[in-house]
């Protein structure tokens, strides 16, 4: 059970970051200080920091949950499935699901966050720092999990996460173009499947 502190934290946590969002979107990611975070949360600056160490931390936090995203699905795979296939499988499920990480979800909150984050050069900064994570996980688990060396596990990794990327990224400028997710649902699965097809004519040795 959750003890008092770690709820009190949670809603903290949770305030700040709303209300640091809602003033991003309403004037801008760099039209806001974070001074003005913290008086729209009601907290100290310090209390601020203690939570979020950098400004950018306000908003990528909404996608740390997914940086270890393809490093759990390697890990948690059944048994006798490659790894390349469990990570398709995984992405055109998100892709069905409108998952926001794929790129290709419509709601208005999601589209605007994406947008600001597409627009503003510090967050763009800030997630290839998130990408780079997202690498050095994938690479431990395919260490781990599938006997890759080291050096073909990186290469591997780094390919992988950047086609997702590169997948999300387009279905994002989609969809903030005014598409809606459901027109651009079967590009979005075409260009998976292709994408991850060349990628197993690369890898199929090892993965």
């Amino acid at each position: 059970m959750t003890g008092l502190r770690e709820r009190k934290r949670a809603r903290t946590h949770a305030a700040i970051s709303e209300a640091a969002i809602a003033l991003f979107l309403a004037r801008g990611f760099d039209e806001v200080s974070v001074a003005e975070v913290a008086e729209a949360a009601e907290v100290s600056k310090r209390t601020l920091f203690a939570y979020f160490p950098a400004k950018e931390d306000l908003v990528v936090h909404r996608f740390a949950d997914h940086e270890t995203e393809a490093a759990r699905v390697v890990r948690a795979r059944p048994p006798g499935t490659r790894p390349l296939v469990a990570l398709r499988d995984h992405f055109l499920d998100g892709l069905r699901r409108r998952d926001p990480i794929t790129g290709l979800n419509d709601v208005p909150a999601i589209l605007a966050l994406v947008r600001m984050v597409l627009e503003t050069p510090a967050l763009r900064t800030r997630m290839i720092r998130f990408q780079e994570g997202a690498e050095r996980a994938l690479a431990e688990a395919l260490q781990d999990t599938a006997g890759v060396p080291a050096l073909t596990a990186r290469l591997a990794a780094v390919q992988v996460v950047g086609v997702q990327w590169l997948l999300a990224a387009d279905n994002s400028v989609a969809l903030t173009g005014g598409r809606s997710a459901d027109a651009r649902y079967p590009e979005a699965v075409a260009a998976a499947e292709h994408a991850f097809a060349l990628l197993a004519g690369g890898l199929a040795e090892r993965l």
